[in-house]
């Protein structure tokens, strides 16, 4: 099988190594093509702070680092340039403009941020003790609230378009260990992941099956999880492997299991990005096999 990564973040955000380094890895764990997808700057358009995107001045050295190394690599590595854009509702989404016109290979369209209803905003995949005050000052302990806020802007996001794969279906998950703030299992979880599911597919989204989780030692498991990604499987949501790498190890980080969870999921096959033609990204099958 031939191995990929699109999600990947450098030490241009919130990662750790350059460009280089991370072409460099691919092409010695044999992969056949290599995607850059540093967060998109989000203090210019929504007045939030934040220490893990792109600094706005940083963004045009990332670009032409990227496109640089598309030159330097051409014959040996396929190198793809894109960003990571977080939809936070009424300020800002991978829709937006702006990001049309940057010349990018690709977008990942992902949730990262909840404001809730009593004010304040955080980051679901933040540290846990940052998870645990948002969703006690922010819900009030509701975990019902919790989960709809998230599932909400998920839906959103893909309502919204603009996108080329979405990221990290189920990031929420990241610190609920001994579902600490919901129940995967509970009512309003699995109505709301299911019906993600089915929105996906009849918007002919493509997702990702993310191992970063995994690679960071915070979960046991891929996202999107089994149960949800059966629901993917049944409404024919195709699924890319990434390992949403934040450092050049990690670029095949967990890909057994993903493979592993994708057979078990039922899908026999998964997509490669390929670039774009007359503006529509280009997606080759690849059958699931050994890493």
């Amino acid at each position: 099988m031939k191995l990929s990564c699109i999600h990947t973040h450098t030490s241009f955000c919130d990662g750790d190594g350059t460009v280089e380094d991370f072409c460099r890895a691919a092409l010695e764990k044999g992969f056949s093509s290599l995607g850059f997808s540093a967060h998109a700057p989000i203090q210019k358009k929504t007045g939030l702070p934040s220490a893990w995107t792109l600094q706005e001045e940083q963004l045009p050295r990332y670009i032409e680092a990227v496109r640089e190394a598309k030159r330097r690599w051409e014959g040996k590595l396929a190198v793809y340039l894109g960003l990571e854009v977080d939809f936070i509702p009424g300020l800002m989404g991978p829709a937006d403009a702006d990001y049309r016109e940057m010349g990018l290979d690709y977008l990942i369209g992902s949730v990262h941020c909840v404001l809730p209803p009593q004010g304040g905003w955080f980051e679901v995949d933040g540290s846990p003790d940052i998870v645990e005050k948002g969703f006690l000052e922010g819900f009030g302990g509701d975990s019902d609230a919790f989960v709809n806020a998230y599932w909400d802007n998920v839906e959103a996001l893909i309502r919204s378009g603009g996108f080329d794969l979405l990221g990290h279906p189920d990031l929420i998950k990241k610190n609920n260990s001994k579902s600490r703030f919901f129940s995967e299992d509970s009512a309003v979880y699995r109505r709301r992941a299911a019906a993600v599911a089915a929105l996906a597919g009849r918007y002919g989204i493509t997702a990702e099956v993310n191992t970063g989780g995994m690679n960071r030692k915070r979960i046991n498991d891929p996202y999107p999880s089994l149960p949800l990604l059966r629901r993917f499987r049944e409404h024919g949501v195709p699924m890319v492997i990434n390992a949403d790498a934040h450092c050049p190890e990690d670029l095949d980080g967990y890909y057994p299991e993903a493979v592993k969870t994708m057979l078990a999921a039922g899908y026999t096959e998964t997509v490669l990005f390929e670039g774009r033609k007359d503006g529509l990204p280009l997606w080759s099958r690849e059958r699931l096999g050994p890493c």
